[in-house]
Order: C-alpha cells, then structure tokens, then sequence
C-alpha cells in the first residue's frame, strides 16, 4: 500500500506540475495574443491613416490637374488672341507699305513730270547740285530724250556720276 500510495503522489505531483506548466504556457499565449491584437490595432490604424492620406493626395492631384488644364485652356486662348492680332498687324503693315509705295510713286511722278516741264539747262542746274544717286532716280523717271539733254547742259563730271549711277538702276526703273 505504501507503494500505490507513493505511486499517487508521484503520480499527482506529475499531473499537478503539467497543470501548472499548461496554466502557465496559456497564460504565456494570452499575453502574446493581447499584444498581438493591440500590435493589430495599431497597423489597421495606420493603414486607415494611410488610406486617407492617399485619398487626400488623389484629391489635391485632381484639383491641380484641373487647375492646369484651366489655365493651359486660358494659354491657348491668349495664344490664339495673340496670333490673330499679329496676323492683323501684318496687314496692316502691308497696307502701309502699299499706301506708302504709291505714296512714293505719286511723288516721283510729280517730280518727273516738274523735271519734264523745266528747260533742260535749269533742270541740270538743280540736279547737279544733288546727290549722284538722288539725281539718277529723278533722271530715271524721266524719257531718255528729256534725260539726254539735261545730261547735256551737266557738268561733265557730274554727269558721268549721275550717269555711273543710272547704270546701276534697274532697268524695269528706267523710262
């Protein structure tokens, strides 16, 4: 008897010491797991933070590309505004240059036609004291029988410059 007793205490002692053993490794466990779930907590956390720092961001990216897209419509206008005004310069310029030209051509005329009523002596009186080029122009304006006897009445060196100068006109110039 003494056998089976110390049989069952060894036995109980054997049981009782996994017990606490077993107790102590649950408690083990449930302490891991309640920091495990904290742990948990606090990632879902930061996942929700970061969701909506994604959302925000999304959101300020569409309302500056918005932004852009606004103010590359408001370049393009300008631009467009821009060219047009540019496009109604050019004609003008071009109109000016038209009214300018004949502005030139109306007044060469009537210089011609001045020249062509003067007497040949008087008419190279006052184109001797011009410039060679000057000269030339007014002469090429007139007809070759009007020019010849201007020429004629010149001085000799004057002339030959006014003539040098005349050579040098084009001919589409010269009547």
């Amino acid at each position: 008897m003494k056998i089976i007793m110390m049989l069952l205490i060894a036995l109980s002692s054997i049981f009782g010491a996994q017990n606490t053993k077993s107790y102590e490794c649950t408690k083990i466990f449930e302490e891991r797991k309640n920091e495990l779930l904290v742990e948990l907590g606090r990632i879902d956390e930061q996942r929700q933070s970061l969701d909506a720092l994604k959302s925000a961001t999304e959101e300020l990216l569409r309302k500056k590309e918005t932004m852009i897209q606004g103010k590359d419509t408001k370049v393009d206008q300008k631009l467009q505004e821009i060219r047009a005004k540019e496009s109604a310069i050019k004609k003008m310029v071009e109109e000016n240059k038209k009214i300018l030209d004949e502005i030139k051509n109306v007044k060469t005329e009537k210089v011609s036609q001045t020249f062509a009523k003067m007497k040949p002596a008087a008419a190279a009186g006052i184109l001797s004291q011009m410039a060679p080029s000057e000269a030339a122009e007014i002469l090429s304006t007139l007809n070759s029988k009007a020019m010849g006897l201007i020429l004629a009445k010149m001085d000799s060196k004057k002339g030959a410059e006014i003539t040098n100068n005349l050579r040098k006109t084009p001919a589409s110039t010269i009547k």
